[in-house]
């Protein structure tokens, strides 16, 4: 081959190379969180609606999946409904990571049991003395003489995680409890269930009845103003901080838009301040 025509070749390499890397930054791949899920595919269908050359993809997994997708470079945002352990974050250097925190929303945790149920009101202490099994029946909240049929997130979950430390002060949960794999099967299975008490993100309350807690009922104005005491911000993650003007980079950056802000409270979440 002559010098003429290997330049050529090498120029066509590099075409080749320039076309899969422009391809490659309009794929965003999104994976984690169930809580952050409703905001993440928002974000993607508004985006790609103003973007129709670039592809957005999210899967709910769970947090602690999303965590481990990034560090496997399985996905380009890890979604987050807490954030990042520090064994997380270790192993994302060990394998060349480096998880970049976005903070995009407040959420708070909404106690929730079925509708027909008495009870208005809990403390934190007697949802602990519940999920640790003290707490047995509803009689001895005032409420009918049922059995309490306790459920909580998954122990992957960023919600669970956050309601271990807020609510349970990382006191073990008791044999009984039942654990459900999303906030939407949580509320699904409280809905169809006189006797059960759950939690979930503020967002998922519809056709359920959200207790206050200490007193203070569970509002996109309580977890702004930080008196309801179960709230919690939720996460984007990527690996480095994106390049400025990006697909990716303008996509987590969205939540400071003010479409982005609409989105969050449309959707039953608050925005950050």
């Amino acid at each position: 081959m002559n010098k003429s025509k290997k330049m050529l070749a090498g120029l066509a390499v590099m075409a080749v190379a320039a076309a899969t890397n422009a391809g490659e930054a309009n794929k965003i791949v999104v994976d984690g969180s169930t809580t952050v899920g409703p905001i993440a595919k928002a974000f993607a269908e508004y985006y790609m609606d103003k973007h129709p050359d670039v592809n957005i993809t999210v899967s709910e997994s769970g947090s602690g999946n999303g965590a481990k997708s990034l560090i496997n470079a399985a996905c380009d945002v890890a979604t987050m409904s807490r954030p990042m352990k520090n064994s997380e974050i270790k192993a994302a250097r060990d394998a060349g990571v480096l998880p970049i925190e976005h903070i995009i929303a407040m959420d708070g945790i909404a106690v929730v049991v079925h509708p027909s149920n008495p009870l208005a009101n809990i403390t934190i202490e007697k949802l602990r003395d519940i999920y640790t099994g003290k707490i047995r029946n509803w009689k001895e909240l005032g409420g009918p003489d049922q059995p309490i049929v306790v459920i909580s997130r998954d122990t992957n979950s960023g919600t669970y995680e956050t309601f271990e430390t807020l609510v349970m002060n990382r006191e073990k949960l008791g044999e009984k409890v039942e654990y459900v794999g999303s906030n939407g099967a949580l509320r699904q299975r409280v809905m169809s269930t006189p006797a059960a008490i759950g939690y979930v993100g503020l967002a998922f309350t519809e056709g359920v009845k959200a207790l206050t807690v200490n007193g203070v009922e569970a509002s996109a104005q309580t977890v702004a103003n930080n008196s309801y005491p179960i709230s919690r911000p939720l996460y984007m993650y990527t690996n480095g901080r994106p390049k400025q003007g990006t697909p990716l980079c303008n996509f987590v950056n969205l939540s400071t838009t003010p479409e982005g802000r609409k989105i969050i409270e449309d959707k039953g979440f608050v925005p950050k301040e």
